[in-house]
């Protein structure tokens, strides 16, 4: 079934929406949330979670992309699980590998100049992306966005893990120096 499709089912609130939200992008909701969390039944519950807020927001939301708008919905879901858990000292570090990696050049977004800040950021973050060719932009992103561990990169991209490494480090510094010529760091 089509995305327009399915975002149709939601419009009239009929609950095949749900299932066929889950046939069509169940799996990679659950990978992406996995990756995060480290763990199936958080993951299980991420998809879940990301299904019934797709059910509460669609109407009056109507995404343009329903794979992104679930993708970001899960990562979301998964994100707050992780922090809860690593709050609560019952996580594990699985993560927090990425998470670190980038708040060493990105400011603390509780920062009191605030929301505008945190725009331009995200503007210059994006520029920054669209700049890169297409290869290294998944390789950033996927690390990045969906926290995926070097090991399954490497995999991914057919790459070494070092080589991996290697990219991100390089990939992060250059983000850094373009913050630095934009005046954001």
């Amino acid at each position: 079934m089509i995305d327009q499709a399915i975002i149709a089912l939601f419009e009239q609130r009929d609950e095949q929406a749900i299932s066929e939200s889950e046939q069509q992008y169940g799996a990679l909701c659950r990978s992406v949330a996995r990756d995060i969390t480290g763990s199936e039944a958080d993951a299980e519950e991420c998809l879940n979670d990301a299904l019934l807020a797709a059910w509460n927001a669609i109407p009056p939301a109507k995404p343009k992309n329903l794979r992104a708008y679930l993708l970001r919905l899960v990562r979301n879901a998964a994100l707050d699980r992780y922090r809860a858990a690593h709050t609560e000292k019952r996580g594990t570090a699985q993560n927090s590998g990425s998470i670190d990696e980038l708040a060493e050049i990105l400011p603390d977004k509780s920062d009191v100049v605030g929301e505008v800040e945190r725009r331009e950021m995200l503007r210059a973050v994006t520029a920054f992306l669209e700049s890169l060719p297409q290869r290294q932009r998944d390789l950033f992103v996927r690390r990045y966005w969906y926290a995926t561990d070097v090991a399954a990169l490497s995999k991914m991209f057919r790459m070494t893990q070092s080589h991996v490494t290697m990219t991100l480090s390089r990939l992060r510094k250059r983000l850094q120096k373009y913050l630095q010529k934009e005046g954001l760091l």
